[in-house]
This record gives structure tokens, C-alpha cells and sequence, in this order.
């Protein structure tokens, strides 16, 4: 009887922790429900943080209560705090102790990004988080397996691919497509929203880069494509999942299969299935000719010798994500900013009616100024507000702060472009000229670029965005088609500005409401 009573006092004191913790955390779980979160900021600019933004933190759950109570706006939250830092930096506590490191310090960056870039992986927590969705593309991927798909994806983006991207893909889906929408919409005066629009324009191009095939999402009749709808679905419920406060509620419901993860499961299922027809379909025609005269994506790799499907669907399910996303979100901020700012249209309007009717490769590349105005805008608005990395070691950012092994490193390139350290007093001006010189004999506008880490807005170092000329180029030509032809109108209620939010890439939430007005000849 003494031999089993000592037998069972551990397993005793161990179910009484476990339900103690049990407990504990669905208490937690109450508290954090009923505490009402922040109210989205609405303004473009905010106003400066306070002197010091104090975070709490309390044993066990860290600062989870905060956490939540701004989950709703959490990168306006978190840029706050960044910029209510003297160094730019905070250390963020999270429940059963661990910690987060948010930092817009450049020299934080080009440590993580480039300096000690074999320190910093995408890691175990944003792989757990993506795996599903993302499988072991090159966005949720380490190592060789990174090195291998960026090697090979890097010839789609050289001069002669960009040149026919924008001479055949994105002239055939502006001229063909847009245009006409919007022409009707401005002769019927109805509202479109115009971030659907982009999403759709830039979602039929990039799949025909990554694929080799047309999904015809932007028709006047505005389809609901079962693959496009999939994918939004799978994209916004795995983005959750890297925003969870407590990640073992979505665990659970995966190992369930209910809710959000039986619809991430479903939408996943679709996406690959659909993804695998189109690898299948595209073997085929490999098999019956020696070589491909398309130069997409998945023929370079196929041709490389890489024919398992799930591999191949990984890399070409990240490219869509990344193509369709980043520009489509840059568009619709960069629309609203315009309208905001009639004198920066104008000088725009002004540099697009020197060029052709439809600009040429050469003619896009050498918009000055409307570059100079998009990088202003994803000053504001970028793309990715925010990105995190993974301490594959112990290791000090050049600030100071002390980053253990697998803590998470987040840079922060929305608050970076409020930092008037980095930017001066004017940063909350929209000012494109920041981003000009005149040359001195021609007396013409030169661009001039900012260290990437300063305007980490694609990334820097050995993982620097390879889209970056593509996104540039594809925007441009956008521009160009449709402000040489119309204005767009935002349509707003009592003056209400739109709320950034982001899912794994930034979106105006509710849409872009706006109208469609043609220009007067004369404009």
C-alpha cells in the first residue's frame, strides 16, 4: 500500500497541475473575450505615440491581455510602440514565456537581413503556422531547399522575361480587360470596389507567370473562381493562425476539424488539386515536345528535372501568393493617396502624357516620378508591414538587445516610414520629390534610392525580393493605362479615411469603393 501511494502521488500531483493550468487558461480565455479590443485607427497618419508606451506583462500570460485588446489593429499597435522607443526596438512578452523582438532600427535590420543572415531562418513557428497552405515553398523555406528555388526562379526574372511580362501579359489583361471595365463603369457611373479589381487583374497575371495559364478572373461579370476564392480563404485563415494569441485554439480545432480549420483544409484541398491539373496538363505537353517555347515558372522548373508535384506546387503556390497580394495592395493604397493629393496626379498625368499612348518597356522603366510617388506611398502602405524571423542562436542586435535561441525578430517596415529619424519632421507628408534629384545640366528629375534597410519594403540581403523590377514595372504600366484615361473617385461616407489591415499581405479593409470618371481631353 506505501509503495503504490508513493506511485501515485506524482500522477495525483500531475493531473492536478494539468487541470490547475487547465483551468487557469480558460479563465485567461474568459478575461481576454470579454475585454473589448481597439478600435481600428482609421487615420493615414497617426498622431505621435506618448514619450513611452508601457507594455504589461503579468506571470504566465506575458502581455496576451494587450495583445489582444489591439489584435484589431496590431500593426498600428506595434509601430507605436516601435516608434515611442528610443532605440526603436521593444521586447513584447508573450504567455508561458516567451518573447518577441519588434525593431524598425536599421542597423537591427542589415544584421538580421544581411549581416548575420544565417542566424536569422524563417523558423519553426512561421513553417508550423504556413506549412499547410505554403508546404515547403520558397516563402516557408530554409536552407538549400531556398537557395535551390531562388537559383532557378531567378531567370524569370531577367530582362528579356520582364520585357515580354510587360509587352504581352500585362498590356494583353489592361487592354483586353481593365480598360473596358472601367469604361463601363464610368459611362453606367456605378461603384466598383476598385481593390477587388486589382487583386483580380494582378491575380490573372501572376498565374500566368507562375503557370503558363489564364484563370480569366478579371471579366466585366467579375466570376467567382473556385480556385481564386480557395485561395483567398487559404491565405487569410493561415494568416490568423500567425495572429493567434493563444495558437493552441487553432491547433485543436485542426486536430478536430471544425471551424476555421475544416474551411482551411477544404480551401487547401482545392488549391492543390486545381494547382496539380495544371502541373499534369503542362507535363504532357512537355512530353510531346522537346522543349516549351513558355517561359513560365513551372516549365523552368519541370525542365529542371524536378517533377514531383507536391514540391513543384509548393514553389508555384508561392509565387501567386506573393504576386498577387503585394502589388494589388500597393495599387489600391497609392490610388487613395493620389486622390488625397491632386498636385502629385497632376504632375503624374503631366509625365505620362509625354510618353506613347502605350508606353513601352523602355518608356515604363523611365516614369521617374510616378516610381518616386509609389515609393512614397509604401512608405505609408507597404506591402508586408511587418516580417518576422527566427534566432537559429543566441545573439545581440547592434542595439543591445539580447535575442536567445528561437525567439522571434520581427522588422517593422510600416513604422519605419514614420520614424522621423529616419525620414525628418516632414515624414508624415506624402512627398514624392524625397525620393528625386535634379541633375544639374538636363535639369531633368533622377531617382534616388534608400538603403534597403532604411526601406526594407522588399526586403534586403541574400533574400531581397526577386519580383521587386516585375512589381515596379507591372505598377507602372497600370498607372499609366488607366490615369491617362480616367480618374478614380473614392467613394466615402461623411469623409471617413480607410483602415489598413493585414492578412499576409495589406489590404484596405472593406474594399475601395470608388467611381470611375473619364478625362476630358484636355486633362
Amino acid at each position: 500500500m506505501f509503495e503504490f501511494s508513493l506511485l501515485l502521488s506524482p500522477f495525483l500531483f500531475f493531473f492536478f497541475f494539468f487541470f490547475s493550468t487547465l483551468s487557469l487558461l480558460f479563465f485567461l480565455f474568459f478575461l481576454i473575450s470579454t475585454t473589448k479590443p481597439s478600435s481600428s485607427s482609421s487615420s493615414p497618419v497617426p498622431p505621435p505615440p506618448p514619450p513611452s508606451l508601457k507594455i504589461k506583462s503579468y506571470p504566465i500570460i506575458g502581455s496576451s491581455l494587450e495583445i489582444y485588446a489591439n489584435i484589431h489593429r496590431r500593426i498600428q499597435w506595434t509601430s507605436d510602440l516601435i516608434r515611442a522607443s528610443p532605440t526603436a526596438t521593444v521586447v513584447i512578452h508573450r504567455s508561458l514565456g516567451g518573447r518577441v523582438v519588434l525593431t524598425g532600427n536599421p542597423s537591427n535590420v542589415q544584421h538580421i537581413l544581411k549581416t548575420h543572415f544565417h542566424n536569422y531562418h524563417k523558423g519553426r513557428t512561421f513553417t508550423t503556422n504556413l506549412t499547410d497552405f505554403l508546404g515547403g515553398g520558397i516563402f516557408n523555406a530554409d536552407g538549400d531547399n531556398w537557395k535551390f528555388q531562388r537559383q532557378v526562379s531567378s531567370h524569370e526574372f531577367n530582362t528579356k522575361s520582364l520585357r515580354k511580362f510587360i509587352e504581352t501579359v500585362v498590356d494583353t489583361e489592361l487592354s483586353d480587360r481593365l480598360i473596358p471595365i472601367l469604361s463601363t463603369a464610368a459611362a453606367d457611373n456605378s461603384v466598383l470596389d476598385f481593390q477587388d479589381i486589382l487583386q483580380r487583374f494582378a491575380f490573372d497575371n501572376i498565374c500566368k507567370i507562375a503557370f503558363g495559364y489564364d484563370p480569366a478572373y478579371l471579366l466585366p461579370s467579375l466570376p467567382q473562381s473556385k480556385f481564386a476564392v480557395a485561395f483567398e480563404e487559404a491565405a487569410r485563415i493561415s494568416s490568423e493562425r500567425l495572429a493567434s494569441v493563444l495558437p493552441l485554439v487553432w491547433k485543436l480545432k485542426r486536430l478536430l476539424v471544425v471551424g476555421s480549420e475544416k474551411r482551411l483544409k477544404l480551401a487547401v484541398a482545392e488549391v492543390r488539386e486545381f494547382a496539380k491539373n495544371i502541373i499534369r496538363e503542362k507535363k504532357e505537353e512537355l512530353n510531346h515536345k522537346s522543349s516549351l517555347d513558355s517561359t513560365d515558372l513551372l516549365s523552368r522548373f519541370l525542365s529542371s528535372g524536378h517533377s514531383d508535384d507536391d514540391f513543384v506546387t509548393d514553389i508555384v503556390i508561392s509565387f501567386i501568393l506573393a504576386g498577387r497580394d503585394t502589388t494589388s495592395a500597393a495599387l489600391t493604397w497609392f490610388f487613395w493617396l493620389l486622390f488625397k493629393h491632386p498636385e502629385v496626379e497632376d504632375k503624374i498625368l503631366n509625365e505620362i502624357n509625354e510618353k506613347s499612348e502605350s508606353p513601352v518597356f523602355d518608356e515604363v522603366k523611365d516614369m521617374v516620378y510616378t516610381h518616386a510617388s509609389l515609393c512614397e506611398s509604401m512608405r505609408f502602405y507597404p506591402p508586408v508591414p511587418a516580417d518576422s524571423k527566427e534566432a537559429v542562436s543566441d545573439d545581440v542586435l547592434p542595439d543591445g538587445t539580447v535575442v536567445k535561441k528561437g525567439m522571434r525578430v520581427t522588422y517593422h517596415p510600416y513604422a519605419m516610414g514614420r520614424l522621423e529619424e529616419l525620414w525628418g519632421s516632414d515624414w508624415p507628408d506624402f512627398r514624392p520629390e524625397r525620393w528625386l534629384q535634379r541633375d544639374p545640366v538636363s535639369g531633368k528629375w533622377g531617382f534616388v534610392s534608400r538603403d534597403p534597410y532604411t526601406y526594407p519594403v522588399f526586403q534586403a540581403g541574400p533574400r531581397i525580393c526577386l519580383g521587386k523590377e516585375m512589381a515596379f514595372l507591372q505598377m507602372k504600366r497600370v498607372v499609366a493605362g488607366v490615369m491617362r484615361r480616367f480618374r478614380v473617385v473614392p467613394v466615402t461616407k461623411d469623409g471617413a479615411e480607410p483602415v489598413f489591415t493585414a492578412d499576409l499581405a495589406a489590404k484596405m479593409k472593406g474594399g475601395f469603393p470608388v467611381r470611375i470618371v473619364e478625362r476630358a481631353c484636355s486633362e
